[in-house]
């Protein structure tokens, strides 16, 4: 699990619970904050009007289901994809690209970089194979901003849906002005769906929207790393050469972490 997302949606939800407690009425002031009505407008509202938005209901739910993407730790690291493709060329140098093959079979569990060490092994032409790993990566970009997308819209409509719950609320209140002493209860009923519109947007949906951003922005980089460490490989670059090569995709202080690739690279 990732524990920044838990933490911050966690103890978000926390804080906000105890100051709902802070006043004169304790823990029983947060029923004041429950309203079915009021969730059925701005949640149900919203929700819907994403769906609206979807180009069906498959991708409305895979929009949903994304959400746990954010729970789950990332596993993409430049700096490993740098030492594996560093390791890899040391391979092919010494004994030839045919080698890789066994390297992909034996000790790549990636399928991006698997998928592009068969295709150098089977001799495709090196324009093809960028083109071909940068057409996946195209298409995984795109799934991701599908997902992106998704978070961002019912951000955008949950405090729409919001104040058209503060609206319905407001009319019905000023609707009956006769009786003074319910004015304050009906304007704070009026006032919730506000408040779970903000929640909605601010709690849930934009902090999912940008770690999603981040672990897209991620994964591409070190997918971009990849397709250019094998394009190396395949055109018979030093291993040295490679490893100043992918660690200008990461910074200084990071390059550090990177072991040398003199064993075998400068023979």
């Amino acid at each position: 699990m990732d524990l920044a997302s838990l933490l911050g949606l966690g103890i978000a939800i926390v804080l906000i619970v105890i100051s709902m407690s802070l006043g004169d009425k304790g823990i029983a002031a947060i029923g004041d904050f429950l309203d079915a009505p009021s969730a059925m407008i701005t949640f149900g509202g919203a929700l819907c009007a994403v769906l609206a938005m979807c180009d069906d209901i498959k991708s409305f739910v895979g929009g949903l289901k994304s959400f746990l993407l954010i729970l789950k730790p990332v596993n993409y690291s430049e700096e490993d994809n740098i030492k594996q493709i560093i390791d890899l060329s040391n391979v092919a140098r010494k004994e030839g690209l045919l080698a890789l093959e066994e390297a992909a079979n034996n000790s790549i569990e990636d399928a991006f970089i698997k998928k592009g060490i068969l295709l150098i092994v089977d001799g495709t032409d090196p324009e093809f194979v960028r083109s071909i790993l940068e057409t996946e990566l195209t298409c995984i970009d795109d799934r991701h901003k599908a997902n992106i997308s998704f978070w961002e819209n019912l951000g955008s409509m949950g405090p729409a849906w919001g104040m058209i719950g503060t609206l319905i609320g407001l009319i019905n209140m000023l609707g009956n002005l006769s009786d003074i002493s319910a004015v304050g209860p009906n304007m704070a009923i009026a006032l919730i769906t506000t408040f779970y519109g903000s929640l909605l947007a601010n709690w849930i949906c934009t902090p999912t929207a940008t770690k999603l951003k981040g672990n897209s922005t991620k994964e591409i980089m070190t997918k971009t790393i990849v397709v250019e460490g094998l394009l190396s490989i395949q055109a018979g670059e030093n291993p040295r050469i490679i490893e100043e090569k992918l660690k200008s995709f990461i910074s200084p202080e990071r390059r550090a972490a990177i072991g040398s690739s003199e064993e075998g690279g400068g023979e």
